[in-house]
């Protein structure tokens, strides 16, 4: 079974290639590692490091170094995180010693959820039904875009060949909590945040037309939903049935419907042309949620794509843990990677038995692999929950 945690280059730069090794293969009783090769800014506290306990890292950079001729002439290009040129290359750290640590590689990457190259590129990004940018989200509809991320993952498999990369935010975003500092007055509901978050940039109304999608008319129908949620005293649902019934919730809207249907085909693509560039060797798979839909993510379409997906199923009991996995397996099919993912946040998890229990009813319903969250973030205790879990799976 693949049984990784998730980490950040710095982790390892504070802890020491050796500690990682010891921490993951002995203590936490794992195979894999994790690490991100691309990230967004945020402000992390650092419970096992020994000096940065507040960390920030640079938004939109990249933990590698760049094939300098696969990305001449590109519009979107990557920056290197100064971590990188102060501290050293820890993928190919890790790449380098897989045979001494014992420790295979994925590489989790972030894909489109960049605010500096979306501050950089404004022509890029998703914008809501009035045209306001979402800086935080190129989109997978703009050509430029779609070209970043591609060439980004062939330059991380052809050069590194890590065993597998995974993508996170190859789709389109939320509006909600993708930002910083974010106000909200209103009350958003999960409906108003999701008609928030569909994009009518020209890259997808152009693409929509082509797809001969009336996307027009799709538009006026989300404008007139927002400005009737920002004009309510207090939130008020409008769709009874959603999410549970995914674009269905819109049915009663044909044109809005028929835009929801079509706005899988960017994602869908996008994570086919990934698939098609990178090097074989690596197995490429997917991170999201059990809602894919919500993205734009048609989990069956892409999973005859890539290789697979994890699904993280944060804060879930167990049984709803299983219940996705039943769900995951039976849309990617038998020979998909299905993997899992879990925090080991307290206190969503408070001891390794709630932990097992997520575990044991995943690998009940056909799980491969299981992810922890997250080395850096978490006190070296909790590496002893994650090892009691896999001795509880592997008897």
């Amino acid at each position: 079974m693949h049984l990784s945690m998730w980490t950040y280059p710095w982790d390892i730069q504070d802890q020491g290639l050796e500690t990682l090794a010891a921490d993951l293969a002995g203590r936490a009783g794992l195979n894999t590692v994790s690490m991100a090769t691309s990230y967004h800014a945020g402000r992390f506290l650092q419970p096992r490091s020994p000096q940065q306990k507040a960390y920030f890292p640079e938004d939109g950079t990249i933990y590698f170094r760049p094939d300098e001729s696969l990305w001449q002439g590109k519009e979107i290009q990557p920056l290197v995180a100064q971590n990188l040129i102060e501290r050293g290359d820890m993928l190919e750290a890790l790449t380098k010693a897989r045979a001494t640590t014992g420790l295979k590689v994925s590489c989790w990457t972030v894909c489109l959820h960049n605010t500096r190259l979306g501050t950089l590129h404004p022509d890029h990004v998703t914008r809501n039904a009035f045209g306001n940018a979402n800086y935080y989200n190129l989109c997978p509809s703009s050509p430029a875009a779609r070209d970043y991320v591609v060439t980004l993952v062939r330059d991380i498999t052809v050069n590194y060949k890590p065993d597998m990369l995974e993508l996170e935010s190859p789709n389109f975003m939320g509006y909600a909590h993708e930002h910083h500092h974010e106000k909200d007055g209103v009350g958003l509901n999960a409906e108003d945040d999701f008609l928030l978050s569909l994009c009518f940039c020209d890259h997808c109304t152009a693409r929509a037309q082509k797809a001969g999608v009336p996307v027009d008319a799709a538009r006026k129908t989300v404008v007139r939903f927002i400005a009737e949620t920002c004009e309510r005293a207090v939130p008020e649902k409008q769709f009874a049935d959603f999410p549970e019934a995914g674009i269905d919730a819109f049915r009663a809207y044909p044109e809005l419907h028929a835009f929801l249907a079509w706005r899988t085909e960017p994602v869908t693509s996008l994570i086919g042309a990934i698939k098609a560039a990178a090097d074989p060797a690596t197995r490429i798979v997917l991170i999201d949620l059990k809602d894919a839909w919500l993205g734009g993510v048609d989990l069956d379409a892409v999973g005859k794509l890539c290789d697979g997906a994890i699904l993280c199923c944060y804060d879930m009991t167990p049984e709803a843990v299983g219940e996705v996995i039943r769900t995951g397996r039976a849309i990617l099919g038998p020979d998909k990677f299905l993997g899992l993912g879990l925090r080991v946040f307290y206190p969503e998890v408070d001891g390794p038995e709630i932990l097992t229990a997520r575990v044991k009813n995943a690998v009940e319903a056909g799980v491969d692999g299981v992810n922890f969250y997250n080395y850096g973030l978490i006190p070296a205790k909790r590496l002893d929950w994650v090892g009691e879990t896999v001795a509880a799976i592997s008897r």
